[in-house]
């Protein structure tokens, strides 16, 4: 008789990919975040090849640096026909001119794009 226990080959889900790009919150439910836009810059190019399901982005980070970096990266791999696959980018800065620029150039480039409050 086979007293091992019956083990479940049911796939896992995989844990949800959650990027925060923000130089001061702490956005919590994220599983990885940037505090410069060279940091952001770098965040999505270890994401590439990753279904991400939201990217949460602050417009102005700190000084002089603003999230413009990071929009640039996905509007250009949009415009080379390879965006990087994101379920929702929610723009949560407390700039509204800032938040507005990011939504609509994402928006342009297909993006689903939600102005959000972090």
């Amino acid at each position: 008789m086979d007293r091992h226990p019956t083990t479940s080959t049911a796939p896992s889900t995989p844990a949800p990919v959650v990027l925060g790009i923000d130089d001061l919150r702490p956005l919590p439910w994220c599983t990885r975040i940037a505090r410069t836009s060279a940091e952001g810059v770098r965040l999505l190019a270890e994401h590439r090849e990753v279904d991400v399901d939201e990217l949460w982005l602050d417009h102005d980070l700190g000084g002089e640096d603003s999230i413009m970096p990071v929009v640039t990266v996905l509007e250009e791999a949009a415009f080379h026909g390879r965006p990087f696959r994101i379920g929702t980018v929610h723009v949560h800065s407390a700039n509204p001119t800032g938040a507005q620029t990011v939504v609509r150039s994402l928006e342009r480039w297909g993006y689903r794009v939600r102005r959000s409050v972090a």
